[in-house]
């Protein structure tokens, strides 16, 4: 699929981001590592990848007037540019191959499956599906011979702290995302506010003796973790855990009625999916599916209570909390926690981990 003709048909058929010019995914992706390894194309090139270009990072925002998504950022770009930074730090093919392979379970609409599965609160129910689909692909099978890479090597991310470590700690997954997300969402970062940031990134070693992210400077430290901050409290209000809720309720109906099969939630584009989802709500063959879906499609406010609504769709969840307190490089050469250096880190840090939304949010239905 191209590209660019997929974000002029987002635009076209639904979608509520911006235009495609307001963020030059080639351009960022190029400040991520300014040369692109040749061997990588052969891999974003398999159809297990390719896929992912149907399938927002932002886990059905997109969709909603709820959200004002500045523009769409696929899948496959995050996991391009997860796999640029680790290459543009470690060199390894191994590595960066793992990296560009960490979400091929995503399936669409992202994390709202989780969701579904009940799994609002670590968000990881599909991983073992992850290494089992890069198991049993054969075209991925035929280009990890042709470039003597093993199997074990690449089908676990986890496996490797550039590409992914716990929280709080900075990898190359939590790193990349954040800056397309912040920029999507609520424009916190733009292009040269990225660039000038991301100078400021190096290898480092933990307490553990792992190999980090971190960061040179101390106020390039700060500003991530405060734009981090901001925007990881988007994902912990009550409006997106609504949306991902609201559509994960959608996506389970719309099986239960046969206008979806599971199967398709791995093989069809976000853009499909919502054309036929309008139509099927057009023709209200099912009035529950119908309510759910035009709610979504029209919702602008959440309200904030402490008790459900009457004739509202109403959650009260927890959810993942996503926050980072990288390490910074002092003076003698060793590496710190920021937190431990500044306090003003520290209480941004405290304070979005104390974040809690009201007991419920809702939202009227739309009949």
């Amino acid at each position: 699929m191209d590209t660019d003709n997929w974000l002029d048909s987002l635009a076209r058929d639904g979608g509520y981001t911006s235009d495609k010019s307001d963020f030059d995914t080639s351009a960022y992706h190029s400040i991520l590592c300014p040369d692109f390894p040749d061997f990588l194309f052969d891999f974003v090139s398999l159809p297990l990848l390719q896929r992912l270009q149907g399938i927002g990072l932002l886990c059905g925002t997109d969709w909603t007037p709820l959200f004002r998504n500045r523009f769409f950022y696929s899948r496959l770009d995050h996991s391009v540019g997860t796999a640029l930074i680790v290459w543009h730090f470690t060199h390894d093919r191994a590595q960066t191959i793992a990296a560009l392979l960490h979400d091929v379970s995503s399936p669409t609409f992202s994390h709202v499956t989780d969701f579904r599965n009940g799994d609002a609160l670590t968000q990881e129910s599909t991983e073992k599906l992850n290494a089992r689909m890069i198991a049993e692909n054969e075209e991925l099978a035929m280009l990890l011979e042709a470039h003597a890479l093993e199997l074990s090597s690449v089908d676990n991310y986890h496996n490797y702290p550039v590409a992914d470590t716990a929280v709080p700690g900075l990898c190359a997954d939590r790193l990349e995302y954040m800056y397309p997300s912040g920029a999507a969402l609520n424009g916190v970062w733009n292009m040269e506010s990225i660039a000038a940031n991301y100078a400021q990134v190096m290898l480092m070693k933990n307490k553990a003796g792992q190999f980090e992210l971190g960061f040179r400077d101390e106020q390039a430290a700060l500003e991530y973790t405060k734009k981090f901050c901001a925007i990881s409290l988007i994902l912990q209000r009550n409006e997106d855990k609504l949306a991902m809720q609201l559509m994960a309720e959608i996506l389970s109906r719309a099986v239960e009625c046969g206008f979806a099969k599971e199967d398709d939630f791995y093989t069809v584009s976000e853009r499909l999916l919502i054309s036929r989802f309008d139509d099927f709500a057009e023709d209200n063959a099912d009035p529950a599916f119908t309510r759910l879906y035009r709610t979504f499609r029209s919702m602008t406010a959440v309200e904030h209570t402490d008790e459900p609504l009457a004739d509202a769709f109403c959650v009260s969840l927890n959810v993942k909390q996503r926050y980072v307190n990288p390490l910074v490089r002092v003076a003698s050469g060793q590496a710190k926690r920021l937190s431990s250096l500044n306090p003003e880190a520290e209480a941004c840090i405290k304070s979005f981990l104390a974040y809690r939304d009201s007991k419920y949010g809702c939202v009227r239905w739309c009949q």
